[in-house]
Formats: structure tokens, C-alpha cells, sequence
């Protein structure tokens, strides 16, 4: 039985994790958000409401510096001060804005946002029940052994989940009469809008892929979708 405890105590810890983060979670984003109020903009996610037969898509800005976007595991939209002043600036345009949306918009349909806060608890709950195990055979240098294996597992998901909600966004750009092209455009400027955000970070821990990559897949999806015959 003792040799199981380090797997009940990670249980329990990811429990516990979890409800806090939802709970801080929801709480910071209350207190520093506030409805997006943007002709332009709801133009356009209005039009994207209308693809997906919703009455309407709300999209709060949350008041933080750093250019990003966020889906929040109740199924909110946020779109950060600091994304919003790139916009306001001319930095980014109000299609490459809706994008983002889209974007966001993916990862509340695909399950993402709910499924990262369990993931974040559940990794958290792995690296500790790692670093219990591991340190047992690798006294000193076992905590980290678990650090390097769950950021990288952490990483990939994240990627994986990137990937899928750029896809979302693709084909809600096409069926808004939108299109893909602001979203690759935007793509190509986001190393330069997020630099301050992301420091000297390995591409291969990052959270995104790569841009190359992410326009590269999307390119392949239209190839696939002009090679369906049209109906009518």
C-alpha cells in the first residue's frame, strides 16, 4: 500500500488544484475584464454568429499587457488590453482581430479551454508524483528529470490543441466570408507582437507552433476543400 501513496497523494492534489485554478481563474478574469465594445468588430463576429446559428459572440477585454487571446473554461472569450491597443494602433487589422476570435472560438467548441485547466492540474499532480518516485532512485536530480518530462508533455498537448482550433478557425473564416488570409497574416506578425511575451523560449517547449507550420497546415486544408466539387 506505501508504495502507491505517492500516486494517491498526486490524486488528491490534482483535485484540489483544479478547483483552486478554476475558482482563481474565473475570479481574476471578473475583476479585470470588461465586454468588448468595437463597431468594427462586432460587425465581423457578428457575421461568425451567424455561421454558427448563435444569437451573438461576446468578446471580453481582459486588462493585461501582454498581446494573447484566451478561452476560459466557462466558455468566455477574452481578447487582452494589449492586443487590443495592436489593433487600435493599426498594428493589426480588424479581420486579422477576428481571427483571434475564431481562433479562441475553437478552442471553447473542441473542449480546450475546460480540458487545459484539468491538464494543468493533472500535470501538476504527474510532476509531483514523478519527482516522489524518481527521487527515490535519483536522489538530487530526480525533481528535475520530472520538471523536463512534463513541460515537454505539457508542450505537445499544447500544440496538438493549437493545431485543431487553428483549423476551427479556418473554416469559420470561410463560412463568415472572412477568410483564411487574415489569419495567416496575422500569424506571420505574431513573433514580433508577442516577443516581449515569450523571452528566449526553445521552439520545440513552446506552447504554439511554429508559424510556418500552422499557415503550411492551413494551406493544406483549402488545397482540400477546393478539390471538393461544389454542390448546385
Amino acid at each position: 500500500m506505501l508504495k502507491f501513496t505517492p500516486i494517491l497523494l498526486a490524486i488528491l492534489y490534482a483535485l484540489a488544484m483544479y478547483r483552486f485554478s478554476a475558482w482563481r481563474t474565473g475570479r481574476e478574469l471578473d475583476a479585470k475584464s470588461t465586454e468588448l465594445a468595437d463597431p468594427m468588430l462586432k460587425t465581423l463576429t457578428d457575421r461568425m454568429a451567424g455561421a454558427l446559428d448563435l444569437p451573438r459572440i461576446r468578446v471580453h477585454i481582459y486588462e493585461v499587457d501582454p498581446v494573447n487571446g484566451l478561452a476560459a473554461p466557462d466558455g468566455r472569450i477574452f481578447i487582452t488590453r494589449g492586443f487590443f491597443k495592436k489593433y487600435r494602433a493599426g498594428e493589426v487589422s480588424a479581420d486579422e482581430m477576428a481571427s483571434v476570435i475564431a481562433h479562441e472560438l475553437g478552442h471553447v467548441a473542441l473542449g480546450h479551454s475546460r480540458r487545459r485547466m484539468i491538464d494543468f492540474s493533472g500535470q501538476n499532480a504527474l510532476r509531483t508524483a514523478l519527482a516522489m518516485v524518481l527521487s527515490r532512485f535519483l536522489p538530487g536530480i530526480g525533481v528535475y528529470i520530472a520538471n523536463a518530462l512534463t513541460t515537454l508533455l505539457a508542450a505537445r498537448l499544447s500544440r496538438s490543441d493549437e493545431y485543431e482550433a487553428d483549423a476551427y478557425a479556418a473554416a469559420l473564416l470561410v463560412k463568415s466570408g472572412i477568410g483564411t488570409d487574415p489569419q495567416k497574416s496575422l500569424f506571420r506578425k505574431l513573433e514580433a507582437l508577442t516577443a516581449a511575451n515569450m523571452g528566449a523560449v526553445p521552439a520545440w517547449l513552446m506552447s504554439h507552433p511554429k508559424t510556418a507550420e500552422r499557415i503550411a497546415a492551413i494551406e493544406k486544408m483549402e488545397i482540400r476543400w477546393a478539390q471538393v466539387p461544389q454542390k448546385g
